[in-house]
């Protein structure tokens, strides 16, 4: 089977490479940045194409004699990026952290009798396959709760945060106003509001706040309360609510010397260098999702927990592993034939099969990314 690798970045890299262990897949990649691709070739021997991800038609182009194609660019090149190659009549898995609705191309992908498995990552991804999983096992389910972050595993001031996926994503989740169901009914909030603090083993108390991570879920779960946050340490949420509220992330342009600039793009010329996780700096994810509900007259409670390190023996930071591994799995799950359903899925969909579930479990695990669930009943 052919494959095409859209992205060669630290996530796309880490997926060609896990892809290419496979004899089963002949892997290519392709990117607009020609170092990247050069260095999978010589390192890995992983052939690549320059493409330029923002004109549609080419894409459509670069694609057309792939048998799968796995999607990892960014967010806001996301949505469009898809639609071609859904145009293209290609099987796809996409982990982009676009803003745009997926189920908008759900009609185009059954037409053109495409299977696409959309927002295939760590969360969104297991965080929708596990709450689904979970969900599915319970009469009715009443709250969904997720907590999620990708963090250096050592803190530097003054941000004490590096970015583990495109820098241009992590900014959208500070501005982007956030998803949540409450009393049923879906609400919105503000990036950055509700701070919560909470303690994970091994890694001690992070902070959580609003984030637009339920995505998905807010149309295919039936819960009266859903939320997603993300993980940080303590104090970064000040710092960043701070450089929104004085307008360091604003778009539109302002007068500086008689020249317009937009503050995003002089905040990210600052911030994503200070950002940026340098080769062999180690990371960590963290997440925990937890499902609670009615079955059979009882309260139960489900718990998956993940901790995740860099793995220093490949040089794979754990949010490629964690993000990238999923999506690779779910090529497999693919593959081999287990879900063939046109039209555009999350990974909850795939949940629908008990053996889905465990075949992706099954195949993180043999790449030792492991989640722990527990299964409690709760007193009233």
């Amino acid at each position: 089977m052919k494959v095409l690798v859209l992205g060669a970045g630290r996530v796309g890299s880490a997926m060609a490479i896990d892809l290419s262990k496979d004899t089963d897949f002949e892997v290519h990649t392709a990117d607009r940045d020609s170092v990247q691709l050069e260095r999978l070739s010589s390192s890995h021997g992983i052939p690549g194409e320059r493409v330029d991800f923002s004109l549609p038609s080419t894409v459509t182009r670069a694609v057309a004699s792939y048998d799968l194609v796995i999607s990892a660019v960014p967010g806001f090149l996301g949505y469009r990026t898809l639609q071609a190659v859904i145009e293209a009549g290609k099987p796809v898995v996409d982990i982009a952290f676009f803003p745009e609705n997926p189920f908008g191309l759900n009609a185009l992908a059954e037409e053109r009798g495409v299977v696409a498995i959309v927002d295939c990552g760590v969360a969104p991804g297991m965080s929708n396959l596990l709450t689904g999983h979970a969900h599915r096992q319970l009469d009715t389910t009443d709250t969904v709760e997720i907590y999620v972050g990708g963090l250096p595993a050592i803190r530097e001031w003054p941000m004490e945060y590096k970015a583990v996926f495109s820098p241009i994503d992590v900014i959208e989740e500070y501005t982007r106003a956030a998803r949540f169901v409450e009393n049923g009914a879906v609400i919105t909030k503000p990036a950055l509001t509700e701070l919560e603090r909470l303690d994970f083993p091994g890694i001690g108390t992070l902070e959580a706040f609003n984030t637009d991570g339920l995505r998905t879920l807010i149309d295919t779960i039936d819960a009266p309360s859903m939320k997603e946050k993300t993980l940080r340490y303590p104090g970064h949420v000040e710092k960043m609510q701070f450089l929104r509220t004085a307008g360091f992330f604003s778009e539109v342009p302002v007068d500086v010397a008689g020249q317009e600039v937009r503050p995003i793009d002089l905040t990210t010329a600052l911030l994503f260098p200070m950002w940026q996780l340098k080769h062999g700096e180690e990371d960590l994810t963290v997440m925990r999702i937890v499902v609670v509900g009615q079955r059979s007259g009882s309260c139960i409670r489900y718990t998956y927990d993940l901790f995740d390190r860099y793995d220093p023996a490949t040089g794979t930071t754990s949010m490629a592993r964690t993000t990238g591994y999923t999506a690779t799995v779910v090529a497999r799950l693919l593959r081999d034939g287990h879900y063939e359903e046109p039209g555009v899925h999350p990974p909850e969909h795939l949940s629908q099969y008990p053996k889905n579930v465990t075949y992706i479990l099954s195949g993180l695990r043999e790449r030792g990314i492991v989640y722990h669930e527990t299964i409690e009943e709760l007193s009233y």
